[in-house]
């Protein structure tokens, strides 16, 4: 008996098929970085508002705490009774760490302009996140120096003998006490920048 074989012919896959899978792969991984660039961009811009928004709120707690000062209406012939920041290093302190943390803002602004034009940059996004990681925890001193103060201010303490002075100081304290505030709004501020720098540098 003869064995009948049988040839199946396999058409040979053309090299122009090959060579358009490529392209294809390309063009999927340049789709994935501007969807990438894009959510950055975004990332950088929010980011730009928000140190407008610190900027205010810096400038305004070291403002505050600045014009806080207050004279009794009465006084007698050796006695003047006047409350101010300088009275106390705690608040001056407040006042030279705010308007540095202001000053600091606006220095970082052209970096935020560099990150929205250069999303998918590395190293001005790396230096931002180390920037303001420094002057959140600086803010956040000057914040929490500033609020035990006010809280004597206010409360006073029996163990020590200090008397709350803000029923005669009610200007005075409603100052000092909005300044505090102010700076911990700039602190909020600062922990969306650090999440907004530590989410753009994740990898996608």
């Amino acid at each position: 008996m003869k064995n009948e074989s049988t040839i199946i012919d396999v058409p040979a896959e053309s090299s122009s098929a090959m060579k358009g899978s490529a392209p294809l792969i390309g063009m999927a991984k340049d789709h994935t970085t501007s969807d990438s660039g894009g959510y950055k961009r975004g990332l950088s811009i929010f980011d730009f508002f928000l140190r407008l928004a610190a900027i205010i709120a810096s400038s305004v707690a070291a403002g505050t705490m600045f014009t806080s000062d207050e004279t009794l209406p009465f006084f007698t012939q050796f006695l003047q009774f006047q409350a101010g920041y300088d009275d106390l290093p705690t608040f001056q302190f407040f006042v030279i760490a705010m308007s540095m943390i202001s000053g600091y803002l606006v220095l970082t602004l052209p970096f935020s302009v560099v990150t929205i034009v250069r999303p998918l940059a590395v190293a001005p996004r790396l230096l931002l996140l180390v920037l303001d990681t420094a002057a959140m925890a600086f803010n956040m001193a000057a914040a929490s120096s500033a609020a035990a103060i006010a809280y004597l201010a206010h409360n006073g303490n029996q163990n020590t003998n200090w008397l709350p002075i803000c029923q005669q100081f009610e200007n005075f304290c409603q100052k000092t006490s909005g300044a505090v505030v102010s700076s911990f709004v700039s602190v909020v501020f600062f922990i969306i920048l650090v999440v907004i720098s530590g989410v753009a540098l994740k990898r996608h």
